[in-house]
């Protein structure tokens, strides 16, 4: 077959998303991106409403660094803080999730 003969095949999914959603969408994709913020994710699935030393004894970086790491992960929309006297409780932001499952769904 030449490559004027080549058969083009059928999309198998849909991307109806721009403005507003696909920034959000990117930005979430773009925070799970680096290896210890989706280390940290993991660690949230099992260890909910935890707080920053615990996520720092679970992981081998500093503290300042998993404090840099939690602050992209909550501005992507991936987890929540409720501040409780000196500390944040740290949760998965379920909303966000089930939006941003929604979304990927929508891809595939």
């Amino acid at each position: 077959m030449s490559h004027a003969q080549v058969a083009i095949p059928e999309a198998c999914c849909t991307l109806d998303i721009s403005g507003p959603e696909q920034k959000r969408l990117v930005t979430m994709f773009k925070a799970l991106g680096n290896p210890h913020r989706f280390e940290i994710i993991k660690f949230l699935v099992t260890h909910p409403n935890c707080i920053t030393g615990d996520i720092v004894e679970f992981l081998p970086i500093a503290q300042a660094t998993v404090s840099q790491h939690l602050k992209v992960l909550r501005e992507a929309g991936w987890i929540a803080g409720l501040a409780e006297g000196p500390a944040t409780n740290y949760c998965l932001d379920e909303d966000s999730i089930i939006w941003f499952r929604t979304k990927v769904g929508d891809i595939f």
